[in-house]
């Protein structure tokens, strides 16, 4: 057979079985399994929000050990990204052919190394680099982490499975907040070789937060089997009955021999290994590839690509917004700290007076002696107050998203951050900042979930990752313009980067109109 032919043989079993599977998983319920799995899941997003949010409370301390100025804090916050944005496509599409499991265990193995790498760093251009592979081996994982989960759900319960999965986001922060607190407020220091080796505080705090990708590592490769869905598209049905049942002992408690589809695809299996049998010379890396083109070419086609289109154009604007308010809350919390004390009527009032202060100080001062500065007690409060804020709009959303529809919430979601945006540039009080960012962070990453409950719904287990992986390239684009962005439209005017914001908001309401209502 040709190799025109190997992409209608790939897709052949595809249609019937993955029907059943959905039922398959049903009868399995929610257990223990599931539980686990979303245990491990959260060690994931712990070890994804270690990636950019530990760099906001590193680059004050570390600033005067590595030399850094503000072009190069600038720059290490955009590695992760940037390397994300490299690998994340890519390993997107190639997830889909050739499985979830194997892209997850290298993806948080390659981040453990070049974690430990930046942790041992002595030099401004290694741990730059460093944050660049570690966002580049990380893209390759998250994908595969986000696809596997909804996976081994089953449909009645993935939405809320999903929403609970991005809730992890707001956990982790709080989590990062307080590791950073109770380390980087110490002043550690360890020479070795006569002081040619030197480990600070901010090493030690690397090395803390390195533990997190290799605990996700081992438990993804020892706990965690290959997704179902995925076997099944690829022909291995007794794999996949394998861990369907297994799934079922586990969350039942019940013999395998009771469980109602013990028996599933077995009239399949036979085809399937004469099938093998007779193509095993060809099944090569070539025919993975051809047959991933073929499965990935409908999301090219209307009616799909226009809701790709405006999935990923949401997902950039969303991120953007999230991103900028989340990587910068702690700079602008340590603003408000330090001049809340003063004569002042809003927000806007005390970062112009911070801008003007920050000019006047590159003009005027000689830096001889480098002093860094840490961020008070005030500002790590704050994240966590934002990190518990953040939890109660899962808690809410969770309850309506089966009634009221995810569209809808999108939309109601994306005027709540456009009024909450825009009362942040009058807020005149520490309680209506914290409280104003607390709204707009959480509501902006209920919208991110909703999005990406959104994609796993419209594209199908062959395509599922590579659209995932698209949608989230766009989101990391958002996030480095947007970043980008911010400083310079806040030195222009504290009103501009807000009303800027606000207007990008009311487009995705209005992007919400073109995406389906029902899968």
């Amino acid at each position: 057979m040709s190799d025109v032919d190997l992409p209608a043989l790939a897709t052949k079993p595809v249609l019937t079985p993955i029907k059943e599977i959905d039922a398959a998983l049903k009868a399995c319920t929610f257990g223990i399994f599931q539980i686990r799995l979303l245990a491990i899941t959260f060690v994931g997003y712990m070890s994804a929000s270690l990636i950019s949010s530990t760099t906001g409370y590193l680059l004050p301390v570390a600033e005067c050990d590595l030399n850094m100025t503000l072009l190069q804090k600038g720059l290490l916050n955009a590695m992760p990204y940037t390397g994300m944005l490299l690998s994340a496509i890519i390993a997107g599409f190639l997830t889909d052919a050739f499985g979830r499991k194997i892209f997850i265990v290298v993806g948080f193995t390659g981040q453990f190394v070049f974690t430990v790498v930046e942790a041992s760093s002595q030099t401004y251009e290694l741990l730059v680099a460093a944050k660049f592979f570690e966002g580049l081996l990380f893209a390759a994982c998250f994908s595969p982490v986000i696809a596997l989960t909804t996976e081994f759900c089953s449909n009645h319960i993935r939405d809320r499975v999903i929403l609970l999965q991005s809730s992890f986001v707001a956990i982790s922060q709080i989590l990062v907040t307080l590791l950073s607190w109770w380390m980087l407020m110490n002043d550690w220091k360890v020479s070795f070789f006569g002081g040619k080796y030197v480990l600070n505080t901010w090493n030690f705090y690397l090395y803390a937060t390195s533990l997190w990708p290799l605990a996700a590592c081992v438990m993804y490769g020892v706990f965690v089997p290959e997704s179902p869905k995925y076997l099944v598209t690829h022909g291995k049905y007794d794999e996949a009955r394998n861990i369907l049942i297994d799934v079922y002992v586990k969350n039942t408690g019940k013999p395998a021999d009771t469980y109602p589809f013990k028996n599933i695809w077995k009239d399949k299996t036979k085809h399937a290994l004469d099938e093998t049998l007779e193509y095993q010379g060809e099944r090569t890396f070539k025919h993975h590839i051809v047959a991933a083109l073929h499965n990935v070419k409908p999301m090219f086609e209307k009616p799909l690509v226009v809701y790709l289109a405006a999935i990923c154009l949401a997902n950039y604007i969303i991120m953007s917004m999230y991103n900028v308010f989340r990587l910068w809350f702690p700079q602008l919390s340590a603003i408000v700290e330090n001049y809340k004390s003063q004569d002042v009527q809003d927000l806007c009032v005390m970062l112009d007076a911070y801008t003007s202060d920050l000019k006047a100080i590159r003009n005027t001062t000689d830096l001889d002696v480098c002093m860094p500065t840490r961020s008070g007690n005030e500002t790590y409060i704050n994240s966590i107050i934002v990190g518990f804020a953040c939890l109660v709009p899962y808690l809410i959303t969770g309850v309506l998203v089966n009634r009221v529809g995810k569209k809808r919430l999108l939309m109601a979601a994306g005027v709540l951050s456009v009024t909450g945006t825009m009362c942040l540039r009058w807020a005149n009080s520490i309680v209506a900042i914290v409280s104003l960012f607390s709204v707009t962070i959480a509501v902006s990453q209920i919208m991110l979930s909703l999005n990406q409950a959104l994609t796993v719904e419209v594209f199908g287990t062959t395509t599922r990752t590579f659209a995932v992986s698209l949608m989230m390239f766009w989101g990391r684009i958002g996030t480095l313009s947007g970043n980008v962005a911010f400083p310079i439209l806040l030195n222009i005017g504290c009103e501009v980067p807000f009303y800027t914001i606000s207007g990008l908001m009311v487009c995705v309401t209005f992007l919400a109109l073109f995406l389906p209502s029902k899968k």
